[in-house]
């Protein structure tokens, strides 16, 4: 069965820096649970780690979904269950990090989609399609069924394309996804009052570093303002700015604001969940060895 670390935690905990240095010292590989990072452009709002911040450990996760996709909760679960997969199978350890709660429920303790399991002679046939007429001909099929679907998936994206013709051919069975997985899974947590000046300071940044033009940069480019990332926190306020609905000043303290509210409702949903362990995170040292030594004893290494 194969093993993960889950470094969960509010916006703005530092979830990234302990897992890195998790990472560095149990040959770990992070594969991120952001619902944002995922977009390719979508750099300062959502707080990306850079190159430099990753000091050499590979990250999984990010940059991998065009702008105007439509990236679903299965789509995230079907990738991470295989690049945890993959990572084992190396001997390294997956360190999934993120604050995207329902990610990680639907990964770790099932999620009913509403969709439907894989039929894999139907996935079959559409394949053998493609390859024979090209992924436009699934566009067209799915254009057909269901025209807004089509619309959030690139004609050239050929498994998001079966994907969706599948779940429009056998949307009505309702399946909660399989769970074949070892995970100890840990939750950083500050102080309300610490965790709320750490959110400001951290919205004040991307507005020094750039924010509203990136915004400005994506909007220009073709990213459609209804489009999944640009509803986010810190994307959807400067859209209003932009639009002239309200002024700058405004713009920022809705990021904060919001940034704050779903901060709490991010502990909310991980105190909903299973077998959390807390750890507080304001003693960065101490935060990272509890979580070495709570780590090497699930890997047997103690």
């Amino acid at each position: 069965m194969d093993k993960a670390i889950f470094i969960l935690g509010p916006t703005g905990v530092g979830k990234s820096e302990i897992a890195i240095k998790l990472a560095l010292n149990l040959r770990g590989k992070i594969i991120s649970s952001d619902s944002v990072a995922i977009y390719k452009g979508f750099d300062i709002g959502s707080a990306k780690i850079t190159k430099e911040e990753m000091q050499g450990v590979k990250h999984y996760a990010i940059d991998i979904v065009e702008p105007n996709e439509y990236f679903s909760v299965y789509d995230f679960v079907e990738f991470t269950r295989q690049k945890i997969h993959e990572i084992n199978e190396k001997g390294n350890l997956p360190i999934v990090v993120g604050g995207t709660g329902l990610y990680i429920k639907a990964l770790t303790q099932g999620y009913n989609f509403g969709g439907t399991e894989k039929h894999d002679d139907f996935r079959q046939e559409n394949q053998i399609l493609a390859q024979e007429k090209g992924s436009q001909v699934l566009w067209d099929n799915l254009n057909k069924i269901n025209p807004q679907m089509a619309e959030k998936i690139s004609p050239n994206n050929t498994k998001r394309l079966i994907r969706a013709l599948e779940v429009c051919q056998f949307g009505s069975e309702q399946t909660k996804n399989k769970i074949d997985l070892q995970s100890l899974t840990f939750a950083l947590n500050l102080d309300r009052a610490i965790l709320y000046d750490r959110i400001n300071a951290r919205v004040d940044k991307m507005i020094t570093q750039g924010l509203i033009d990136e915004v400005e940069n994506l909007l220009k480019s073709g990213v459609k303002i209804d489009s999944q990332p640009m509803k986010a926190i810190g994307y959807k306020e400067v859209v209003e700015f932009l639009n002239g609905n309200i002024d700058e000043k405004t713009s920022i303290e809705l990021i904060k604001q919001h940034s704050r509210n779903y901060a709490k409702r991010q502990l909310t949903f991980l105190r909903g969940m299973e077998g959390i362990i807390y750890v507080d995170a304001l003693d960065r040292q101490k935060a990272f060895n509890q979580i070495l030594t709570q780590t090497e004893n699930f890997l047997g290494r103690r």
